[in-house]
């Protein structure tokens, strides 16, 4: 089969198209023929020499993917050859084919094509488990998320206000925050003209936010600490703009703050099983309804996956980009 290789840690460049052996099926694992594959941030940092694979996964790039059963492992029940599936990775969808644990796939909802289902399992799981079942945003609270025209900020906009939030996002360019408005945000704020600490606080009345989603890290801890509500929870999942920074734990303390951090790729199995059957449930039915829908900025053929991570690497996009092995345009 073809895949993509990294032939050496750098930049978009060192993405190369290469004929290599298929995937060995365990008897816990499904085969998938691949439809689409999804950029993600976790793609280009491993490029990059910087997010070696979890032991044992794939070191191919690709953390989720679409298409078509064409193999089953011996204790695999649920699955059956010809099922159309979408699936969490912990590597190898930039492929033509790649195995995963039957526990990490999921059906294609109703009314998404299995090309755009590849969007969804890595979006779906990190927002559900980091916003809801981690920081249990309810109805009526309010909801801020960082880079609000992303894959995940597309994401979590339209499941917050699914599930009766109020919406808060920070982007770069008002073009970004139009999209971000027809999602559903309620309060949409340009963060290189406006001081989004500032502009939460006037839309709360002073009080701030309950949940913030981050992804910037470092240069973000400090206002986001200050823009949460008594009892608000923080949840970074990136750090973008650095790893060190300090803290005063005073402003913890007065109001009740929970700070958490999480990634998905290296949880264990059995809690990614546990995430998937969650977005199955309480994700699946609102996809059906339509009130979730996948956002994708652009398709690239897998040969041009160099030129894939170029964009996701300037921030040009908005939603998801994917990877087609069978290119059709």
């Amino acid at each position: 089969m073809k895949a993509i290789v990294i032939t050496s840690p750098g930049g978009p460049e060192v993405l190369q198209l290469q004929e290599v052996d298929e995937p060995e099926l365990k008897d816990d694992e499904v085969l998938i023929k691949v439809e689409a594959s999804g950029l993600n941030q976790a793609d280009t940092v491993q490029r990059s020499g910087a997010y070696p694979p979890p032991k044992g996964a794939s070191h191919y790039l690709g953390v989720e993917c679409s298409g078509t059963i064409q193999a089953l492992g011996k204790s695999v029940s649920r699955w059956k050859i010809g099922d159309q599936v979408c699936a969490l990775l912990s590597g190898g969808g930039y492929a033509e084919k790649v195995t995963v644990l039957a526990g990490q796939v999921l059906p294609i909802p109703p009314g998404v094509s299995v090309k755009d289902a590849a969007s969804l399992p890595e979006v779906a799981c990190t927002v559900w488990s980091t916003v809801f079942m981690m920081s249990q945003l309810s109805a009526g609270e309010t909801f801020l998320v960082h880079g609000g025209s992303s894959g995940i900020g597309t994401f979590a906009i339209q499941i917050a206000k699914y599930h009766g939030a109020r919406v808060f996002v920070t982007a770069g360019s008002d073009e970004k925050l139009a999209v971000c408005k027809d999602l559903g945000a309620d309060v949409c704020i340009n963060y290189k003209t406006e001081d989004f600490l500032k502009r939460v606080k006037e839309e709360t009345g002073g009080k701030g936010v309950d949940v913030i989603l981050d992804h910037i890290g470092a240069s973000y801890l400090k206002q986001n600490i200050e823009s949460l509500n008594f009892d608000g929870r923080l949840f970074i999942i990136g750090t973008m703009s650095g790893s060190v920074t300090e803290v005063d734990l005073r402003a913890l303390l007065s109001k009740r703050l929970t700070v958490q951090s999480a990634g998905l790729r290296n949880r264990s199995r059995e809690n990614k099983a546990v995430i998937v059957s969650e977005v199955e449930k309480n994700v699946w039915p609102a996809i059906v309804a339509g009130r979730v829908k996948p956002v994708i900025y652009k398709y690239f053929p897998l040969s041009d996956a160099a030129e894939a991570h170029q964009l996701m690497e300037n921030s040009d996009h908005i939603g998801k980009i994917l990877l087609v092995p069978q290119f059709s345009g």
